[in-house]
């Protein structure tokens, strides 16, 4: 009988060993059941879940240990990816046969009944990786998928982080505007220049006897957000062209 180890919160333990493991995730197909791991020879391995889990997990974690049938239908894999359909015995098996099995899990596709649950142990907590595996020393990628909302220390992680590079400054886009030879770079640098400070429309003055009406009307549509006697006058001056 292969024995598995599920890692949940220490609060639910007393529960667990009366009731058992009830099947509240949901599996590859959509199934409910329980996410566990095999006993690998590798204490690492076996609980390497946990420093991950506890990005979601509040609380101290602990391994509940359990046993259910050879032939018992199950499902192993890689997170994300489609799993094979095995039994547990074969599932076990499997993990043991693989070189890097780190980022596999099992899944019981029901829940576990008391008498299969063998007793919970306390665990280091942080074992394991997190993110995902190998993730030490690279960037962590802080798109809204990878890292969602409300993750715990999810702001520190996008400060340091930052998906979208920084915008760029008001002189910056001023330059970008002096060196702007086509149209369309300078209407980009235009639009760009009307979330910056509200201020120095003389510095667009140029722009008004620009010949192309592509250019005078997008500048006529920035000096909207400008504020000083100079950029009235110029939207003056554009509005009697």
């Amino acid at each position: 009988m292969p024995n598995l180890v599920h890692v949940t919160a220490h609060r639910h333990a007393a529960r667990l060993l009366r009731g058992g493991i009830g099947a509240r995730s949901r599996g590859w197909d959509g199934d409910r059941g329980v996410y566990a791991m095999a006993v690998l020879p590798d204490f690492t391995l076996t609980h390497q879940w946990v420093r991950e889990l506890r990005r979601w997990k509040p609380g101290v974690l602990v391994a509940v240990d359990v046993r259910i049938p050879d032939d018992e239908p199950v499902t192993v894999g890689r997170y994300g990816r489609e799993p094979q359909r095995l039994t547990a015995a074969a599932a076990t098996a499997h993990l043991r046969g693989l070189a890097d099995p780190r980022g596999y899990e099992i899944f019981v596709p029901r829940s576990i009944r008391p008498a299969e649950v063998r007793r919970i142990r306390a665990l280091p907590q942080g074992v394991g990786w997190r993110h995902v595996p190998d993730a030490h020393g690279r960037r962590p990628c802080t798109c809204p998928v990878c890292l969602q909302p409300g993750t715990p220390g999810s702001a520190r992680v996008r400060r340091r982080f930052p998906y979208d590079p920084p915008p760029e400054t008001k002189p910056q886009l001023m330059a970008t505007l002096r060196a702007a030879v086509t149209v369309d770079d300078i209407v980009y640098a235009l639009y760009a220049l009307a979330g910056r400070r509200r201020g120095g429309a003389e510095e667009l003055a140029y722009l008004a006897d620009h010949p192309d009406p592509e250019v005078r009307g997008a500048l006529a549509d920035v000096l909207v957000h400008y504020r000083g006697t100079a950029a009235r006058d110029l939207r003056a001056r554009l509005a009697a062209d």
